[in-house]
């Protein structure tokens, strides 16, 4: 195998797998595509044609972009509506607004790429390896092409969920200082939205939205918590949607909930701390500990060979 072409095909593929994770992530950047494009003729005259409107658009925007929506419109007409549904739910919890045929297109398209890149590698750069080995290899790629994108929704699903989970006591104490000053929960939660810019508080200043647009707000929260599926988020607005029915006072809800935050955030760091020693266990014996019998007991066993010899010779 040749290490050189090995190398341009692992780079190519590289290239190709961030593009694809860029092309997918492109709308998930928080900005107005209507602003982006009147900015740009903000100080140039208007454009005379469609044409130049189109030539004025980038090779991504005019080629890439487009082909991605066809393969992803094919793909959402022979997918199962349920997996669609459990798709756009997953995304919902990365946080993402990508929709679920651009995420089904793109991994159709790395299941591709890395199947050719296989057979380059396995049949064509490789023609002593068996048949059979090199058809696993191969199959072996086209798996890890489908699976990756899964893996890698899975692990921004993980992360959103941790970091809500770290940002929740503080949002709560912020909550309960606002309502307990005088304001209203819904202005409470539009403080935290102007104070922070993490997950949690993108959510709040969603909910805020969607009341402003009509929708109540046991439903806003609810939905919020669908987003999330956090299991203190959860309770929280059970808590929440619980008072407001019954008319039990705010802050008397949110200093208890901001209480019993703060509890478990206390004890998710003491579980940590007690689960440090035994994930430490294994890097200590089959990193460290070799390493330092090599480093305290290799002079001695060089010298013992060296005596041996001498013996030999002797």
């Amino acid at each position: 195998m040749n290490p050189t072409l090995v190398l341009i095909i692992a780079v190519v593929v590289m290239v190709i797998v961030v593009a694809l994770v860029y092309i997918g992530m492109r709308d998930d950047r928080g900005r107005d595509p209507l602003q982006e494009r009147l900015a740009q003729y903000d100080d140039k005259e208007l454009p005379s044609s469609l044409e130049e409107i189109e030539l004025s658009l980038s090779f991504r925007d005019r080629i890439i972009v487009p082909t991605m929506r066809k393969i992803a419109d094919i793909t959402t007409k022979f997918t199962p509506q349920k997996q669609i549904e459990e798709t756009r739910h997953k995304l919902e919890l990365a946080g993402m607004t990508m929709e679920p045929g651009a995420f089904f297109g793109m991994r159709i398209a790395l299941t591709i790429i890395l199947t050719l890149l296989g057979f380059i590698i396995f049949f064509l750069n490789s023609p002593n390896t068996a048949k059979t080995t090199a058809l696993l290899y191969t199959l072996g790629f086209a798996a890890l092409g489908y699976f990756l994108p899964q893996m890698w929704l899975s692990s921004r699903i993980s992360r959103r969920q941790n970091s809500i989970i770290k940002a929740l006591p503080d949002a709560l104490d912020l909550l309960v200082i606002c309502v307990e000053a005088g304001l209203g929960f819904d202005m409470a939660m539009g403080k935290v939205y102007e104070k922070w810019d993490n997950d949690l508080s993108i959510a709040f200043g969603r909910v805020l939205r969607e009341i402003q647009l009509g929708k109540i707000r046991r439903e806003a929260l609810r939905d919020m918590a669908r987003r999330m599926d956090v299991p203190d988020v959860t309770a929280f607005v059970a808590a929440i949607i619980q008072a407001d029915q019954l008319g039990v006072s705010m802050s008397k809800i949110l200093r208890v909930q901001s209480d019993q935050m703060r509890t478990k955030r206390r004890q998710r760091a003491q579980e940590k701390a007690h689960q440090a020693p035994v994930k430490m266990m294994i890097p200590m014996v089959f990193l460290i500990f070799p390493s330092i019998w090599i480093v305290l007991l290799g002079p001695s066993l060089i010298v013992l060979m060296n005596s041996q010899e001498a013996n030999a010779v002797f």
